[in-house]
């Protein structure tokens, strides 16, 4: 993977699915593990150092983004079929299966993000709140604003799949440049 670092740190390498995407520009180090059909874009870092950081199946984590830990205690757990925004920072938190985090936002240590719930762009959900499922929370701080429709989790779920897709294409457009 030309242009992409996969470090070890304190003897613990990432562990990276078949069928996912990692970008050129994208840092993984440490205690980091990918499933299936999951993208890492380009840019991002997933700094697995402290604690473990564990991203599930067809997931996209969008450029730019960083994703962190701080302690055994709050390290990062990311479900299946999730949607984290550019330039989002995803630190120390949980994010359920077909969690949302709009671009910019933050989802600071401690917080959880229940499935099919939504954190709006450029919101920051401080410590240890917890938006449940089928909730928009937007703001700085981030409070509720209203349920989601079922049209906007059916769009979530589309926007899944087109980033699984999209992942492919540039996977192959990535190796033909080699």
């Amino acid at each position: 993977m030309e242009g992409v670092t996969i470090l070890p740190f304190r003897g613990v390498s990432p562990d990276i699915a078949r069928a996912g995407f990692i970008a050129p520009g994208a840092r993984l180090i440490g205690d980091v593990t990918l499933g299936e059909g999951a993208s890492v874009w380009y840019n991002c870092v997933l700094r697995g150092d402290v604690a473990p950081i564990s991203v599930g199946a067809r997931t996209n984590i969008q450029d730019g983004t960083i994703v962190h830990v701080t302690t055994k205690q709050y390290d990062t757990v990311i479900g299946e079929d999730c949607l984290i925004g550019h330039l989002a920072i995803v630190h120390g938190c949980r994010l359920h299966d077909r969690a949302f985090v709009g671009l910019g936002a933050i989802v600071m240590d401690g917080c959880e993000i229940e499935s099919d719930a939504m954190l709006a762009a450029g919101a920051m959900l401080t410590p240890g709140k917890r938006i449940p499922s089928g909730q928009m929370w937007a703001g700085r701080p981030a409070k509720y604003v209203r349920d989601l429709t079922a049209e906007q989790l059916a769009g979530q779920q589309a926007g899944v799949a087109n980033y699984v897709r999209l992942a492919r294409e540039h996977a192959q457009a990535v190796q033909g440049q080699g």
